[in-house]
């Protein structure tokens, strides 16, 4: 069984500890928000966050497409409970769970074998999804591993702030480059992205932390965009827009390639293998790299012009 594709131009993060932060992003209209028991939630405020989050998910009507809570890690003592209570108390709401720390297909099939449990159990008529955040050394080292393990996977992110702690990274402001002269993410981001398109799940960007600084903030999504991902996490309202901006396929780049595309599928019944259209020489290699543009185009319902 496949879980369903979900357009994720931006991931809205939002403290499940705050009534007033999750019933303001109820109302926001974007692909994707999670609700975040695990950084953003003091550990004595955990217990309490879960009833609020069942409550919000519950109780709220929800425009985010995709709806989701970020739990704990596995190896902490909050990991079982968040998915019981969440799962047990609104999981005919819930559209996926994200794992922190992923290290190894042990760790995600630890939430696989639980979720599949507690759906018999509840009689849940939707799959529950999960997403993985790769933000630990030996989470990226199994990164190939880890996107290929479960059928419930539907995306990794790259969670540089961790990850800068896990490997030692000198920067000071999480999703920064630092002084590191080029890209310092282009490694693990191009690494996560291959092992993600090889297994057909989602390579998501992670966050950037200083959320006044929108020509970095633009800067790094289109870094992540070039390399193949599919979005990227806000940690503020006012990055929602950015990264739909950076995401959302060109109007009339959609419309040239659906042009390219019909010109071809007429072209092959033709017998011809490479064709001209409007001065660009279009054959099968480029039809594919068009399709994955149409394809993203159709994820979020948009038409051409």
């Amino acid at each position: 069984m496949t879980q369903p594709r979900r357009p994720r131009r931006c991931q809205l993060s939002v403290p499940g500890s705050s009534e007033k932060m999750m019933t303001k992003a109820a109302d926001l209209d974007l692909d994707h928000v999670f609700l975040d028991l695990e950084d953003a939630v003091a550990p004595s405020a955990k217990p309490a966050a879960r009833g609020m989050i069942v409550a919000a998910l519950n109780n709220l009507t929800w425009k985010p497409r995709t709806l989701c809570v970020r739990i704990n890690d596995v190896g902490t003592q909050w990991c079982f409970d968040d998915i019981i209570e969440v799962v047990t108390g609104a999981g005919e709401r819930l559209d996926t769970i994200m794992l922190t720390k992923a290290k190894s297909v042990s760790d995600v099939m630890f939430v696989h074998l639980l979720l599949d449990q507690l759906e018999a159990k509840l009689g849940l008529k939707r799959r529950i999804g999960i997403e993985c955040l790769i933000e630990e050394v030996e989470g990226m080292m199994n990164v190939e591993a880890i996107a290929a393990c479960s059928d419930r996977l539907e995306c990794l992110i790259f969670g540089m702030g961790d990850y800068s702690a896990s490997q030692q990274i000198q920067i000071t402001s999480v999703g920064s480059s630092g002084s590191y002269p080029p890209d310092l993410w282009h490694y693990p981001r191009y690494k996560m992205t291959i092992a993600c398109h090889a297994n057909k799940i989602d390579p998501v960007d992670g966050p950037y932390a200083n959320f006044r600084n929108e020509e970095a903030y633009l800067r790094e999504a289109e870094r992540a965009h070039t390399l193949g991902m599919v979005g990227k996490w806000a940690i503020h309202p006012s990055q929602v827009p950015l990264a739909n901006r950076v995401f959302t396929p060109d109007p009339a780049a959609v419309a040239d390639a659906r042009k390219q595309k019909t010109a071809y599928e007429a072209a092959l019944k033709e017998g011809l293998g490479a064709i001209n259209v409007d001065g660009v020489m279009v054959d099968a290699a480029s039809i594919r790299i068009v399709q994955n543009m149409i394809d993203r185009a159709d994820l979020i319902g948009q038409a051409s012009l």
